[in-house]
């Protein structure tokens, strides 16, 4: 796509043309009038890339981890509440930058002002930090996709050792499912410190996942407006099936009964508000210029306002739909390991006492502890230390996020259904629909705005989008290596946090303070016909700003109280030891954004 001609930018149709704030032309941008530049086919294709965009991993890893972690249902309220006050105001107003500007961010921001150009390219910079890591998630999916066809699934049992003696005693000492993601999958090194050569296996899945994204890019929207039909919707198929699969496990209502069981003495916890802060702003991928390249493909009078609306009310109530099937197989699991451990517990006890095989049921277990406690105490004190602490309610609290929910609670659930290797490829593929719709947006925040600069304009579609694709491509074989999970984990928690609260910061202060609220609605008033209402004017002028401040200093107060950063390392020994390098206390997980 390139420029027939450069014109500033169409503010009112039926006026002459004229820039957003009559600022100085900037001569290294170009700026296209509406008949030059690409725009989706129908308003349903930017719905759609929105909602593939911002719907991804985190609503399947994060949410219902802090649900877990905040009292279940009762974290709903401060999610709703921030949905309302932060979220959806925010991505309102990039739709509207984007839409009016038609440019992406750098190009968009220079023309509000010169000097706010720096603004777009920090979301680029922020862009491509989360382009260099993310596509190794998909290559992970593609690794556990590609072993998921075996008559057994690899992460079911223990390898044998070279020996064939028994199993491996790094994989006895972890579980299968551990052994299978740290070992086979990343092979991963002892500390960050220790290196070596790149993983086969995952530098092909890496190389095929930037290939499938790069397709899915190739001609620009023309291309991406097709993809997001599939990547869009496909997710919320093996969602239904999985919650329909998933409601009939055995103990799956434990979970659901779990996860909607309010504690609401968590309300009156700062962090649990915080958090859902959090959560709603990086779940709707706010600041990385997604949303402002996106809109600036639309037509110029599309409705954006209801769409802003639509999409983080879809985002949201996914995240609500994910965690009920999460939530089932979390019950499942939990179930299953309760029981396992009552069975352990009621063969210890009949070995021990030599009693008969039907004397105790797995409903008898704790009154036979007590009696046979009671009247052996002797004997049964011998055996007490290899008696387990079997505990529903304990299972259902360990709370997991993140990689080790996908890829190791996920798998271990897995396996124990019938008809596993089914179960596997579907989530495998829902993972990476999840992440390649989520990637798209973020080549997109990169290449919309270098193309608003004359020296790349001239540049082919297919040319531009494989250079910028290879540039991650080759940084990212670094996460490959054995010590790459240990960057990922620091690009992940570090990369882009601190820097996308500060740039959405900016913008809504930008807005509503240095262009100012007037104009801005006399913008929006230009492409819908309408001026935004009272309750946007409040949430940008006051709500939002208080908001992303509070987390602005949350965020710093945390990171220093903090103390000496530490990660988690594995160990093949031990299995895991803290090791002091890398903070994770109080962080913001980048991937509980959408991605």
């Amino acid at each position: 796509m390139s420029c027939k001609k450069t014109l500033p930018l169409r503010v009112n149709h039926s006026e002459p043309i004229k820039r957003w704030q009559g600022a100085p032309r900037t001569h290294s941008l170009r700026y296209c009038s509406p008949e030059d530049r690409p725009n989706w086919d129908n308003p349903m294709q930017f719905v759609l890339a929105c909602v593939s965009y911002a719907v991804g991993l985190g609503n399947v890893w994060r949410f219902p981890y802090l649900c877990q972690l905040h009292g279940g249902g009762g974290f709903l309220i401060p999610y709703l509440i921030m949905l309302f006050l932060e979220g959806v105001p925010l991505f309102y107003l990039e739709l509207a930058i984007g839409q009016k500007m038609s440019l992406g961010s750098i190009g968009a921001w220079t023309a509000i002002s010169p000097y706010l150009g720096g603004v777009g390219l920090a979301s680029v910079v922020t862009s491509l930090y989360l382009c260099l890591y993310y596509n190794i998630i998909n290559a992970w999916s593609f690794w556990y996709l590609f072993h998921s066809f075996q008559s057994v699934l690899p992460w079911a049992d223990c390898p044998i050792n070279s020996n064939r003696t028994g199993p491996i005693e790094e994989c006895e000492r972890a579980t299968p499912t551990q052994y299978f993601f740290y070992r086979e999958t990343l092979d991963i090194s002892s500390s960050i410190e220790v290196n070596g050569g790149i993983h086969t296996g995952q530098a092909l899945c890496l190389v095929l996942a930037w290939l499938i994204t790069y397709l899915f890019i190739v001609r620009g929207v023309k291309s991406t407006g097709k993809v997001v039909y599939f990547t869009a919707t496909f997710p919320y198929v093996v969602l239904f099936i999985y919650l329909i699969r998933g409601m009939t496990l055995h103990g799956a209502i434990n979970g659901v009964k779990y996860m909607f069981t309010p504690k609401m003495e968590q309300l009156a916890n700062p962090t649990t508000w915080i958090n859902a802060a959090t959560q709603i702003f990086f779940s709707l991928g706010l600041g990385f210029g997604s949303l402002i390249a996106f809109a600036s493909y639309n037509q110029y009078n599309n409705n954006f306002e209801r769409q802003a609306i639509i999409v983080s009310l879809i985002n949201s109530g996914t995240s609500i739909f994910a965690s009920i099937v999460t939530f089932a197989i979390y019950g499942f699991k939990a179930t299953v390991n309760y029981e396992n451990c009552l069975e352990r517990t009621r063969l210890l006890l009949l070995n021990a006492f030599s009693l008969a095989e039907d004397s105790i049921t797995m409903d008898t277990v704790f009154d036979w502890i007590e009696k046979l406690n009671t009247t052996y105490p002797q004997q049964f004190a011998e055996i007490a230390d290899k008696l387990e602490n079997c505990d529903l309610e304990s299972e259902l609290d360990t709370a997991v996020e993140g990689t080790g929910l996908a890829f190791i609670v996920y798998s271990e659930a897995i396996m124990n259904m019938p008809l596993s290797q089914l179960w596997s490829v579907l989530y495998f593929i829902m993972l990476l629909l999840l992440g390649m719709g989520s990637m798209l947006g973020n080549v997109t925040a990169i290449v919309t705005p270098l193309r608003d600069f004359k020296i790349t304009s001239r540049m082919s579609n297919e040319l531009l989008n494989g250079l910028v694709c290879l540039f991650c491509l080759l940084l990212g074989l670094g996460f490959t290596t054995p010590s790459g999970n240990y960057w990922f984990t620091m690009f992940n928690d570090y990369g882009a946090t601190f820097s996308l609260l500060f740039i959405v910061l900016i913008e809504v202060i930008t807005v509503s303070y240095i262009y100012g609220i007037k104009r801005f609605e006399k913008d929006i008033e230009d492409m819908l016909g309408h001026r935004p209402n009272w309750y946007w004017k409040i949430m940008w002028s006051v709500t939002s700003p208080v908001l992303l401040i509070a987390l602005f200093i949350f965020y710093i107060i945390n990171y220093i109280k903090g103390g000496t950063p530490t990660y988690q390392a594995w160990n093949k020994e031990l299995v895991k030891y803290p090791y002091k390098l890398q903070h994770s206390s109080g962080c913001f997980c980048l991937l509980s954004h959408h991605q």
